[in-house]
């Protein structure tokens, strides 16, 4: 039976990932970085796929499970009727190779115990050859190498194209399981001790959480989703992966399956103002200088989305022997959206770097000229239509979002320039275009009849990116055409006490089949519109309706069900946790927004 998307927990190692399920079964794992193939793939097929299941012998999901601390640790525990035992699971923070660690510790009475690995390469489709060496298993195919080996060593046989294993834990004792990836032409990797690597693991997310300077309301939420974040961040670069996932669906059986496991522009504003909030210098420069680089180059050339190093190239697939999350084909890798014009990404570009120098991180002397380039740019580019942030499919438009964030783009050059003269550019022609920009959203992006800004120019469907406008400053929060379109979008995109992106109902501006479900950045939106429209009461109970979202570890996915009640989209979001972060941070009157 498929495990539902809310019933995976998250561990990693800061340059991948691995779901875990209730019923112990890890079922989704690239190696070795976020963006590499699966090894195990169940999550997006069956078993078939790859998994590896460390679980009591009588099959049942966990009783209970929870993190250590502040940390992505992973305590599961099983209460059976002859004892409880405990499985702590956890990637250490790599030297050399990834390492996943699954230790079993007997806590009361006896438990029988069992393993089944089957290690599935090239996402699920690639059957390894096993043997034995050195005390581990070995499965080898192609460039991939994986050993297995327990400590103490368990009876463990081969069996239908599996590995399993089966144990008695009593009552203090431990059993602890060590799976190491290494290239496949390299000598077996050195042996590392799980239980000194769990002491240090602890240590070290103890030392990083303890760097978080917010100390208001729901600090726990606050504290996970920072957590999670710096979990999808890749950390030889600093880039920052939307979700470790690919394909799940926003539609369950439907075709809305993208792969999230790249770095997005749209979330540098939001990642810099929740890092920084937070008191996160150094993950927010490192940030700031991925996105640097990623950036560099002929501004014509800027895309939405970049690999975990900068790259450029990510080609959309299709893998046909994968039959999709609950039925839901096909299952992609790469992403075609890469080649989109989105105009937006350009003020999100410009609005980070100066939250950046606003917020005091060491200037990079080549980040002004970069600025100037991609302003000169969009100066020709933004009254074209483009596919705006939703990344539609369908045919383009003049999305009132993108310009907005033209506005945005020109805004803070004129800022920038404002508080240091001495930076060379023409800020009487940024204040122009500026203007131009305002003028022609105000004129063609609002309807008076209605008193609410539109999706596009000339349409009358609403769009929850309009709630950012006086968040990113385009109209104080009192105009009341802000007002309007706050009550516009909360009436016609709610859907169960949530909100909807845009209409996908009759013809879809998006071009694609089916619905989805409500998108929980823009319910984040919504509350701090409504924060900052006076209205805090109502916006602090959404919150905490969103915070009711939450699967039993505090994470969220990129869509919510309110009719089935179950996440949606790829898992854990970093857009729904950055969103979290902010709200919170802007309803304790501690953020950068509001």
């Amino acid at each position: 039976m498929t495990q539902r998307i809310e019933d995976y927990a998250l561990i990693g190692d800061l340059q991948t990932a691995a779901l875990v399920g209730r019923n112990g079964s890890i079922d989704w794992l690239c190696l070795p970085r976020f963006d590499s193939a699966a090894c195990f793939a169940a999550l997006l097929g069956g078993e078939e796929n790859g998994h590896w299941r460390l679980a009591p012998t009588d099959g049942r999901e966990c009783t209970r499970r929870a993190y250590v601390g502040d940390s992505l640790v992973l305590e599961s525990v099983w209460e059976t009727r002859t004892g409880t035992v405990k499985v702590v699971d956890f990637m250490p923070q790599r030297d050399r190779a990834p390492e996943i660690m699954r230790i079993v510790e007997g806590v009361s009475g006896s438990v029988d115990m069992s393993a089944t690995i089957r290690l599935r390469f090239d996402f699920g489709s690639v059957v390894p050859w096993m043997r034995r060496a050195e005390g581990h298993r070995v499965a080898v195919a192609g460039p991939d190498s994986v050993w297995l080996r327990s400590e103490p060593p368990v009876k463990t046989w081969g069996q239908h194209f599996s590995t399993r294993s089966s144990f008695t834990v009593g009552a203090g004792e431990k059993v602890a399981f060590v799976l190491t990836w290494h290239p496949s032409h390299k000598p077996r990797p050195r042996r590392v001790d799980p239980h000194r690597a769990l002491a240090r693991s602890l240590e070290d997310w103890k030392s990083w959480a303890e760097r978080c300077r917010y100390q208001g309301p729901h600090r726990a939420a606050v504290m996970r989703s920072l957590i999670t974040l710096k979990a999808l961040t890749y950390g030889p670069t600093g880039g920052i992966v939307a979700a470790p996932t690919t394909s799940l669906p926003e539609d369950l059986g439907g075709v809305r399956n993208w792969d999230y496991r790249y770095c997005w522009l749209r979330d540098s504003t939001l990642v810099l103002e929740a890092l920084l909030s937070a008191g996160y210098l150094e993950e927010a420069a490192a940030w700031r200088d991925w996105l640097l680089r990623a950036v560099a180059g002929d501004p014509a050339d800027l895309q939405i989305m970049y690999g975990l190093g900068g790259e450029r190239r990510l080609p959309e697939s299709e893998l046909p022997w994968l039959r999709g999350y609950a039925g839901s084909a096909p299952v992609r890798t790469g992403n075609n959206a890469v080649d989109q014009l989105q105009l937006d990404v350009y003020g999100e570009v410009m609005d980070s770097f100066n939250v950046a120098r606003t917020a005091g991180l060491p200037a990079q002397p080549h980040a002004w000229s970069l600025q100037l380039s991609l302003l000169g740019f969009l100066e020709s580019k933004w009254r074209e239509p483009d596919e705006g942030l939703w990344e539609v499919r369908g045919p383009r438009q003049h999305f009132v979002h993108s310009k907005v964030m033209a506005w945005v783009a020109a805004d803070r050059a004129v800022q920038t320039l404002e508080d240091d003269p001495s930076l060379r550019g023409d800020v009487t022609r940024w204040r122009a275009m500026r203007d131009e920009v305002h003028r022609e959203v105000c004129e063609r992006g609002y309807d008076p009849e209605r008193n609410t800004f539109t999706q596009s120019y000339g349409s009358a469907e609403l769009d929850a990116a309009t709630l950012l406008i006086p968040r990113v400053g385009f109209l104080p929060p009192d105009d009341p055409r802000v007002i309007g379109t706050v009550d516009a979008v909360r009436t016609e995109l709610e859907q169960g006490g949530f909100l909807r992106r845009y209409t996908t109902t009759g013809p879809s501006v998006d071009g694609l089949p089916g619905g989805e479900g409500t998108f929980l950045v823009c319910s984040f939106w919504l509350a701090d519109a409504l924060h900052m429209t006076g209205r805090t009461e109502e916006a602090a109970e959404l919150f905490e309706r969103l915070l009711a979202l939450r699967n039993d570890v505090g994470l969220l996915a990129e869509e919510y069900d309110p009719v089935a009640r179950r996440h949606l989209g790829n898992y854990p979001q970093a857009f729904s946790h950055l969103g979290l972060v902010v709200t919170a941070l802007t309803l304790a009157g501690t953020g950068t927004a509001g």
